[in-house]
């Protein structure tokens, strides 16, 4: 599967797209300028993204 293939997957199982994500993350309090804010850890963001968009 290609990188392209995998965001257009899930973008047809969520309706959202990379950038939508993005904002999301930084809406959350997960991200700052271009990367993670500081001592974000990634099973953080993978719980968040659990709860609010399921499994």
């Amino acid at each position: 599967m290609s990188f392209q293939a995998y965001l257009d997957n899930i973008e047809a199982k969520t309706g959202k797209t990379p950038a939508a994500f993005r904002a999301w993350g930084k809406d959350k309090g997960f991200g700052e300028g271009a990367g993670l804010a500081p001592g974000v850890k990634a099973g953080t963001i993978v719980a968040a993204l659990k709860d609010e968009f399921g499994p």
